[in-house]
């Protein structure tokens, strides 16, 4: 929703607050939020975010923010101010789902094992003592186990607003009403078994819902815990002093130790090192930098220590702007919850003026009100969108157990949905086509004699090249030399010394090799006393099956292409190994504009990636998808994870997607189905709420069992 804005408000006069909005429960509450926003004066934009049950409101500074919750809480909605911490309310939400869902089913299986006996042929006495203990199951579980719908309905109509919740509430009230009646007048029907199983398998979809929502927000969050708490900043007599990160700010000068993480941007003052950027840019080999290098809050410093004059903090660092992006694009997508509480707000007017014509039809042909309640009761519970609910959420769920089996996760709802719409397929190259473990790309060139020297020194380092030499050495079943002296030159390498002779291991030009035209920076060098110097390079291997899976991918009408971080050098060669265009050195931001440049031209882009430089592409993108090996912010912002060293579950899940999708559109069919057969009926009074329920629940059992049908969807 973009309220009018007025013309004469410059961008940077506005101020902006977020709150967390926790009753937000559909369509029609964000609708109802936003457009009333819309018409407070002084507002000039409300966005709500649905996943994270949060709204972000554009305002004149004039207006504070106790105005614009004061004018949320006007609005029907309790809001508090969002201070940028987790808060938890979706996990609190699916914690008290679950136990109305258990207590909703424990109800549920003891009521109906009464009304089978009552069925059966129980009479007289008998029954009446059926129905009272029915009652009294089914009574305190619905006072507990529907709380979440009568809050919700209580809160809207309080408002003067309606929402799916108030046709539910009124259902089930009613007819636990009218079987306490039938109960007490010793009547021949009672309807509790209808009534629990109306909120059980409401409180199943609900529930579901909650659980992929909290998995898929929070990942901005993620992302800003990647930075450093604080950092030691020097004072003018040049003593360290430590400050947590909100304390530091531009023109401070931060002393950074070698392992350190920056907590704030800034150029290097003074000291040689090499900073691992890969947090930003994905380039898995750490970049050289001296005085006057620029250097980013996040990345690591390597080798030796550093003075760092910050020149931008808190808010203002190139890892909060990517949060930002992360954070507009989370609150953009998800068309599945769009469409699904679309048809929820007509669902709800719909029905309430069904029952009531039914109601006043009844009453004016002549029934009784006993009779006009019981059909109006029965049109309320037949028309329960349960079956509607359960297309999806039950096709996602056998979808997704039939994907986790063969490697797959999947963490947000409405992911299946999307990927099925995927045509381009974008891929981050390391560590998503490539393994992004550096290995020896051949023997190694080192003597018997060199290579308990060369594990020594590559033990002590904490180069990615380092790691992967030992664990090459170590393989072999290499044991290390004992060295003296050892010690880091910043930027160089490691040296020591063995039986009076030198060791180096580092950059080419300091142990005196030979540097090689191509795939440099993959290598390493390595010197022994006066024993030649070795060249030692590496590889980022690719994924085994990486040709195989693109090749699918194209015969599934994907158009595949790498956008990377890299050097240009490296994402060349590996984007001509699997004949796919390539585009190398994109920043965060540069990943972010190109996708948005593809959906505004109509394409539907599914990214691949793992770094933590690729978040705001995973979630700027229509789907999303990572390699369980990604970073934090890599596996919480992607859509869905794959397990393993394999890139095939890419092209299976967009097959097991397809079919999914399949399924729901024939779910769909028979919930629609079910109704126009149905309500016709229960209006024209041939319809008990007893009968009411056991169809809604044949209608979602329909629907459950078609779905089942995807347990082997994967492959």
């Amino acid at each position: 929703m973009n309220a009018p804005a007025p013309a004469a408000v410059a961008a940077e006069r506005c101020a902006t607050s977020q709150f967390s909005v926790p009753t937000l429960h559909c369509a029609g509450c964000i609708a109802k939020l936003e457009g009333g926003l819309a018409a407070t004066p002084g507002v000039i934009d409300a966005r709500v975010n649905f996943t994270a049950k949060r709204v972000r409101v554009t305002h004149l500074p004039e207006l504070d923010t106790g105005a614009v919750r004061a004018a949320i809480a006007r609005i029907g909605f309790p809001a508090e101010p969002f201070l940028g911490e987790a808060d938890g309310a979706a996990s609190r939400e699916s914690r008290e789902l679950v136990k109305a869902l258990a207590v909703a089913g424990f109800a549920a299986m003891n009521v109906m094992l009464l009304s089978v006996s009552v069925w059966s042929g129980a009479e007289g006495a008998t029954r009446q003592l059926f129905h009272w203990l029915s009652a009294m199951i089914a009574l305190p579980a619905v006072a507990y186990a529907g709380r979440p719908f009568f809050r919700s309905a209580w809160a809207a109509l309080r408002h003067g607003r309606t929402n799916m919740d108030v046709p539910i509430s009124i259902g089930v009230v009613l007819a636990c009403g009218l079987s306490l009646y039938e109960t007490a007048t010793g009547g021949h029907d009672a309807y509790f078994d209808g009534a629990v199983m109306l909120l059980f398998f409401l409180l199943a979809g609900r529930f579901l819902d909650s659980v992929m929502r909290a998995r898929a927000q929070d990942s901005a969050g993620a992302l800003l815990r990647q930075t450093a708490p604080g950092a030691q900043v020097l004072d003018k007599q040049n003593v360290p002093q430590w400050r947590a990160a909100e304390e530091v700010a531009p023109n401070m000068r931060m002393l950074v130790a070698a392992g350190d993480r920056l907590a704030a941007d800034g150029v290097v003052e003074s000291g040689t090192s090499s900073v691992d950027r890969s947090l930003i840019t994905g380039e898995s080999v750490p970049e050289t930098v001296t005085a006057g290098s620029k250097v980013l809050a996040g990345t690591i410093n390597m080798d030796g220590p550093l003075i760092v004059k910050v020149t931008a903090a808190g808010e203002n660092t190139a890892i909060a702007d990517i949060a930002r992006l992360m954070e507009a694009a989370g609150g953009t997508k998800s068309r599945y919850v769009r469409i699904a509480d679309r048809a929820a707000r007509l669902y709800a007017p719909a029905v309430h003026s069904l029952a009531a014509l039914s109601f006043l039809g009844w009453m004016l042909a002549g029934a009784g009100v006993h009779q006009a309640v019981l059909i109006a009761v029965a049109v309320l519970i037949i028309t329960c969108p349960c079956a509607l609910g359960l297309a999806v959420p039950v096709a996602q769920v056998v979808a997704s157990g039939a994907l986790m089996r063969a490697g797959v996760l999947i963490k947000d709802g409405s992911a299946l949905e999307r990927l099925a719409e995927a045509d381009v397929a974008l891929f981050d190259k390391t560590g998503t086509l490539t393994l992004g473990r550096p290995t020896p790309f051949d023997t190694l060139p080192l003597t018997a004699e060199e290579k308990p020297v060369a594990l020594a020194l590559a033990r002590a380092s904490r180069h990615p090249l380092s790691r992967a030499l030992a664990a090459a050495l170590e393989a072999e079943g290499i044991q290390a030399a004992t060295l003296a002296d050892m010690i880091e030159q910043p930027g160089l390498g490691i040296e020591g010394h063995v039986d009076g002779m030198r060791a180096r291991l580092g950059r080419a030009d300091w142990v005196g090799a030979e540097q090689p035209a191509e795939g440099a920076a993959l290598s390493t060098g390595f010197v022994l006393g006066s024993a030649p110097a070795r060249l030692l390079r590496f590889e980022d291997a690719l994924r085994p099956d990486a040709e195989t899976a693109v090749a699918r991918l194209r015969s599934q009408g994907l158009a595949p292409a790498i956008l990377s971080g890299d050097r240009a050098q490296a994402v060349a060669a590996i984007g001509h190994q699997l004949a796919v265009e390539a585009t190398a050195e994109l920043s965060p931001a540069d990943k972010f504009a190109a996708i948005e440049r593809l959906a505004a031209s109509g394409r539907r882009v599914l990214m691949v990636g793992d770094g933590l430089n690729d978040g705001p592409a995973l979630k700027a993108a229509h789907v999303s998808i990572a390699p369980s090996s990604a970073s934090d912010v890599g596996q919480t912002a992607a859509d869905l994870l794959f397990l393993g060293d394999r890139l095939m579950p890419v092209p299976v899940a967009i097959a097991a997607a397809r079919r999914t999708m399949a399924v729901v559109r024939q779910n769909f069919a028979l919930a629609i189905g079910y109704n126009v057969l149905a309500v016709p009926l229960a209006i024209a009074g041939y319809v008990t709420p007893l009968i009411a329920a056991l169809a809604m629940s044949g209608s979602s059992l329909i629907v459950v069992a078609n779905a089942l049908r995807l347990r082997s969807a994967a492959r």
